[in-house]
């Protein structure tokens, strides 16, 4: 992303192609009580009309299998949509637990596109009126609200006077925002509130659902193996970004013993600051430091500083 278009989309948002995003439909008239029983937030506040909710399915350890939006459409149905490698494993997986409930689930990922409008572009869009074929939904996934768009295959766009982001645009601006994403920051091994998710896509007062007793735990003690932080280079050291899952977060402890206590996720190099910016996960209680060390592990005797950033 160049500093230009960065400060362009800074200052009236822009919009990017999400279509490779898996598309699933439930209908039924369980559809919203089987769903509230998969997934960490209460499924109960996705009505028409209202803004789509984020949520995860987790599986019985309290563990990420799918990072989800869900909305209500007039129909009487719920569409869910995940990143687009989780097709064949978030169907599978919810059509599991189908059992005598009266929910039929369906694949529309090859029938719908799927645009998402931020920032000042959002505002234009929901001014415009839906048309057969396509409705509005309001969506926050960078951070701020914004809009998506659901299209039928041959439906046009509305038309908005504004960037249209490529892929590797939306995850540079996605870094920089500290948004985290599946597979990197969100994956099987990873605890919602270890994401910094408790509050955008959890619900503790909805009910039971698969995983429910260990995230509970979880907010109850407060304890969890590591957090999510943002970090900021110090020096100009920005190749170091080009192998993000190369790269491990340093602590100095007591007598000056440099240890290991956490790694990068992403990365990515600041479009403005010209230095490198990224997430990555740390043990509980070293998220607090103002700063940490970066180590190359093919070279960790080398240290850079880094800024950390609670998210």
């Amino acid at each position: 992303m160049t500093p230009e278009l960065f400060q362009e989309v800074e200052r009236v948002g822009g919009a990017v192609d999400l279509s490779a995003r898996t598309k699933l439909l439930l209908r039924g008239a369980d559809r919203v009580r089987y769903l509230n029983g998969q997934v960490t937030n209460d499924v109960r506040k996705a009505t028409e009309g209202a803004a789509a909710i984020r949520a995860c399915v987790t599986n019985a350890k309290g563990r990420i299998e799918a990072d989800v939006f869900i909305h209500a459409r007039g129909d009487e149905t719920l569409c869910v949509d995940a990143e687009g490698v989780l097709r064949e494993t978030l169907h599978a997986r919810l059509d599991r637990y189908i059992v005598a409930d009266d929910v039929e689930l369906n694949d529309i990922s090859e029938e719908m596109r799927l645009w998402h409008f931020f920032g000042e572009a959002a505002k234009v869009l929901q001014q415009t009126p839906p048309t057969v074929g396509r409705y509005i939904v309001s969506a926050t996934r960078l951070g701020a609200p914004g809009g998506d768009v659901w299209i039928k295959q041959g439906q046009d766009l509305p038309r908005i006077d504004c960037p249209q982001l490529s892929a590797t645009d939306l995850e540079t601006l996605r870094i920089v925002r500290g948004i985290p994403r599946w597979p990197t920051e969100l994956n099987g091994e990873v605890f919602p509130q270890e994401a910094g998710l408790e509050a955008g896509a959890m619900d503790f007062f909805k009910g039971c659902y698969i995983g429910q007793e260990v995230l509970s735990r979880i907010k109850t003690t407060g304890k969890m193996p590591r957090v999510l932080v943002k970090w900021e280079m110090r020096d100009e050291a920005k190749s170091l970004v080009e192998q993000p899952n190369r790269l491990r977060l340093l602590a100095q402890v007591d007598g000056g013993v440099m240890k290991d206590i956490g790694h990068v996720t992403s990365a990515c190099v600041h479009p403005l600051l010209d230095r490198g910016v990224g997430l990555g996960y740390v043990r509980q209680g070293f998220e607090a430091e103002h700063s940490l060390l970066l180590a190359h592990v093919d070279e960790p005797t080398i240290h850079h500083h880094v800024k950390i950033i609670r998210l």
